[in-house]
């Protein structure tokens, strides 16, 4: 089983987004944590981020600059990171300025949500929908339609 670790900076305060990303996290079956960072001071940021890491997950970046896939081509990719073995899998969601290259660099794939700019808000529900949709794709089920 995929376990699933979301650490992304600023807090979800809006409760329309809230209810989005309550809602899909709900239907999620694969175990999901999120970690709210917020940042006090500058330079706090990629400290903070860094201390989450786990060394042995399988790190995504969210990063306008990554490469953007079709939903069942991340699926798959969920699905072969599971069957080599890891199950521990993070995604990092910069705030609006988005991320150092440092944490840039300490990606193990980064991963864009098209060529348009989303609120980093907003991608995290975006990022809940699309690990809902990996988990129906998987699992064979209809919601995903092509």
């Amino acid at each position: 089983m995929i376990n699933v670790e979301v650490i992304a900076v600023g807090r979800l305060r809006d409760k329309a987004l809230l209810a989005l990303w309550q809602d899909y996290t709900k239907r999620l079956q694969w175990p999901l944590t999120l970690h709210e960072i917020e940042i006090k001071k500058p330079g706090d940021e990629e400290k903070k981020l860094l201390a989450k890491l786990n060394p042995r997950a399988h790190l995504f970046v969210l990063d306008e600059q990554g490469k953007s896939l079709p939903s069942t081509k991340f699926a798959k990719k969920l699905e072969t990171l599971s069957g080599d073995g890891i199950t521990n899998i993070q995604f990092i969601i910069g705030a609006a300025d988005g991320l150092s290259e440092n944490i840039r660099k300490k990606a193990d794939f980064l991963l864009s949500f098209g060529d348009q700019t989303w609120p980093h808000m907003l991608a995290r529900i975006m990022l809940a929908e699309q690990l809902y949709r990996a988990q129906q794709i998987l699992a064979g089920h209809p919601y995903h339609r092509e």
